[in-house]
């Protein structure tokens, strides 16, 4: 079953998966994926407002099987705007699909004191009955005190019958879904800090942790993902972000260095692979219109990279970031593709 191939609307159980298996090379790739030890089941590409993207195409990702909707009510706010309508109809109070939708918001002003506001901002602009993740984001190798202040208020916010529960109802009234979830299901951290990310995978006050990851940047990788065990139920969810740009520039765009003929990757190959590494589940993606949507879908129909593919890949990320320092490159490590 291909994942253009879903229906509309179509209920997805939550201990069901899709897999996509590529014939040639006999991988079995998950579309949807249990993530981490939250009860929520995601698919691997998120869609975040951060390109611009328009609510009617917000609706073509659902249509499509995209079920992960990133949306910040802060930063950056003008741009995810323009999402909102979408993310009004699939999640507001009454919404026949919003238990169908997993709805990941963040907040950048770290201050547990404004948690409430930066709710009652979210909650008055979109409708909602609850969030399913409460991101705290960009925190950053100084904010470690400050981050901890903001987690030790999770039992306040997260499930049924919580302070906050309490204080929204109040604002917007008590409803069925409200009760039964909570306002807020899970607490998420947006880390620009490998190093502090780290430090907090074993936190029982944080359930889904988001970081920067592409083949320039892939210290993720061993300070991360490969520290976590696919098997444990109790490993926090993963969020990678970033996937495609570099401070060095887009890395769709050649670096200096490759051999013509080379292997050119594209977007969504970008996206295969953060979502090719250990306990990935979700690749938070940028894009803007369908047709870039349609290209993803169609590429992870490939299913994972292969070792060679990947190795290729890291060579490529490096001939990016450190495009002077490269040494001879073995003609082994270069995939040729038309």
């Amino acid at each position: 079953m291909k994942i253009v191939d879903i229906v509309d609307n179509q209920l997805l159980p939550s201990n069901q998966t899709i897999s996509i298996i590529n014939e040639s090379h006999k991988s079995n790739f998950s579309f949807y994926r249990k993530l981490g030890k939250t009860d929520l089941t995601v698919s691997c590409l998120g869609l975040g407002g951060g390109g611009g993207i328009s609510s009617e195409d917000t609706l073509y990702a659902f249509e499509k099987g995209i079920n992960y909707f990133f949306y910040s009510s802060d930063l950056h706010h003008y741009i995810y705007s323009s999402m909102s309508g979408a993310i009004r109809q699939l999640c507001q109070r009454g919404s026949s699909v919003r238990e169908k939708v997993v709805l990941a918001t963040v907040t950048y002003i770290k201050k547990p004191e404004m948690a409430l506001a930066a709710l009652l901002d979210q909650f008055g602009e979109l409708g909602i009955d609850y969030i399913d993740i409460f991101f705290w984001g960009w925190i950053d190798a100084d904010d470690h005190l400050v981050f901890q202040n903001c987690l030790d208020i999770s039992p306040d916010m997260k499930g049924a019958n919580s302070v906050y529960q309490r204080t929204l109802e109040r604002t917007f009234g008590i409803s069925e879904q409200m009760k039964k979830m909570g306002v807020v299901r899970y607490i998420g951290a947006s880390f620009h800090d490998i190093n502090l990310a780290s430090q907090w995978l074993d936190s029982s006050l944080l359930d889904v942790v988001m970081v920067r990851h592409n083949s320039a940047h892939r210290s993720a990788q061993n300070q991360i993902f490969n520290q976590l065990d696919f098997h444990n139920l109790q490993r926090p969810g993963i969020v990678t972000f970033k996937s495609t740009g570099s401070h060095t520039g887009a890395l769709w765009e050649v670096p200096s260095g490759l051999a013509d003929g080379c292997w050119r990757p594209s977007v969504p190959d970008l996206y295969r692979y953060s979502l090719s590494q250990n306990c990935v589940d979700v690749c938070l993606t940028g894009m803007r219109y369908r047709n870039e949507i349609d290209a993803a879908i169609t590429s992870l129909e490939k299913g994972n990279l292969t070792p060679e593919e990947l190795d290729y890949l890291n060579l490529y990320g490096d001939l990016h970031r450190f495009p002077h320092k490269v040494p001879h490159i073995p003609q082994e490590r270069l995939i040729y593709r038309p």
